[in-house]
């Protein structure tokens, strides 16, 4: 079976992150063709960055870094549920992305964004580094509003055409994980590096 992960991308008080990954997973239980996983940030409690070696050599000195490592290598992809701060996704959510490095490679990811644009910056943003990670990213994407789908721009109220965009988006990412899975089962577990 393929695991992935639901990643609530804000540590934020008041965030909206996770109410978007329970909606999330609860569309995304309703499905038989993969596991689904809400994974928050928050739980790590990581702080900015704090290893001496680059992410890439594996060798983390940190509890909470080599918690995290364990639990990102579990998955074979991820859905990151990102706001949109300043043109950018979270500060909490990049720090996190940067902690690893080999935990990330040869998976695939999707992205449901939202703020008044839908997060389209933040999840463009995170397209370019999924890049570096070699996160096969998939092109369907789902953009939540703060003008249409939350009520008073607080209270998540997503338009009934969203839970569409979701499934399109798991309808790529679930193939593209099955395909990265293989490859990486072939080749040993731990990726082509």
């Amino acid at each position: 079976m393929l695991n992935v992960a639901i990643i609530v991308g804000s540590t934020r008080p008041g965030r909206k992150a996770a109410d978007v990954a329970r909606w999330v997973h609860n569309i995304a239980a309703q499905r038989g063709d993969a596991a689904f996983e809400i994974v928050d940030v928050a739980d790590f409690d990581l702080p900015l960055l704090d290893e001496a070696l680059p992410p890439s050599m594996g060798q983390y000195a940190q509890p909470h870094t080599r918690a995290w490592a364990a639990k990102i290598a579990t998955f074979d992809a991820f859905v990151f549920v990102t706001p949109e701060y300043n043109h950018a996704t979270s500060g909490a959510l990049k720090n996190a992305i940067d902690y690893l490095f080999r935990e990330w490679n040869d998976k695939a990811a999707g992205f449901v964004g939202y703020g008044g644009l839908g997060g389209a910056r933040a999840v463009e943003q995170l397209r370019l580094i999924m890049g570096e990670l070699k996160v096969a990213d998939v092109r369907a994407q789902v953009a939540l509003s703060l003008f249409t789908d939350f009520e008073n721009f607080s209270v998540f109220a997503p338009a009934p055409m969203q839970e569409t965009y979701v499934n399109a988006m798991l309808n790529d990412l679930i193939p593209w994980g099955r395909a990265l899975q293989a490859m990486r089962l072939r080749s040993g577990e731990g990726g082509i590096s």
